[in-house]
């Protein structure tokens, strides 16, 4: 039986940052949402609308996204301040032991860091569109965003677009356009430095020692990915203890943002314990 959700939104400080999160209460087993890079916690929208009367969803901003803030310092965000502020959230939204994490891109990469250094945390991964290192289409992508104008925000936003997003509703595609307008001069220098981040850096098993997650894995991957390529895929979930891949047809990058019916799949993996 379903039962009564109380939205609770709140800002906490982690370290030297505002992190903005929602946390959608009921009985249920408790779920923590990680977004993309560059992305919110609207991505999460239709996974709210079918999940939130069985589940008890955490939800949050990273620095650049959102209204997340950077209080003090750099606006560089760390790969380690990162982790840190999945843990502060964590702990602020009083998730308890045996959690299922759903993060996707990006946030997979801070899911399974997290899931490495604290095991006893998690029962469950579901990671979408996750590799071991950006394949060369990303490379060139991101190649191409940081060698224009910074302040050129329609055209960072029509690469986003055209390059993986083609699969994305309309709806959604406009939304992308008008988060890239609306960005300021320091989101935008984060997005590029992220970017120049990813292809700089190693592969994800020398950043993470994958053989310490403990939890059941489960990796989702589009078919349609332009950006990360299923052989590095299929090597991620040999390198992954109790790891699972599913392989999703006529989907691309985004998944349960391009086709709702993605959703299906989370709820046969999350109704099967």
């Amino acid at each position: 039986m379903s039962t009564t959700t109380t939205n609770i939104k709140g800002a906490l400080k982690a370290g030297r940052f505002s992190i903005p999160y929602r946390v959608y209460e009921n009985e249920g087993p408790h779920i923590i949402c990680i977004n993309g890079i560059q992305q919110s916690m609207a991505m999460w929208h239709t996974f709210i609308s079918r999940f939130s009367d069985k589940y008890r969803l955490t939800l949050f901003d990273f620095p650049h996204q959102g209204k997340a803030k950077v209080l003090s310092g750099p606006p560089q965000v760390t790969f380690e301040e990162q982790v840190a502020i999945l843990k502060a959230v964590m702990q602020e939204a009083k998730v308890g032991k045996d959690a299922i994490m759903c993060a996707a891109s990006w946030g997979g990469v801070i899911a399974v860091a997290f899931a490495a250094q604290y095991p006893q945390m998690i029962k469950r991964l579901i990671l979408a569109s996750l590799g071991t290192r950006p394949n060369q289409n990303m490379i060139k992508i991101i190649q191409a965003g940081t060698g224009m104008n910074i302040s050129n925000r329609e055209e960072m936003a029509e690469i986003i677009i055209s390059s993986f997003g083609k699969n994305l509703p309309e709806r959604i595609k406009q939304a992308i356009a008008r988060q890239f307008r609306s960005m300021d001069e320091k989101d935008l220098r984060a997005f590029y430095e992220h970017g120049l981040f990813v292809i700089s850096s190693k592969r994800l098993s020398e950043l993470v020692n994958l053989k310490d997650i403990k939890a059941h894995t489960i990796l989702l991957n589009g078919e349609k990915d332009t950006i990360i390529d299923l052989e590095d895929v299929k090597f991620l979930a040999t390198q992954i203890p109790h790891c699972e891949l599913r392989i999703i047809k006529d989907t691309g990058h985004f998944l349960h943002m391009e086709r709702e019916e993605v959703l299906d799949i989370y709820e046969e993996i999350l109704s099967s314990e």
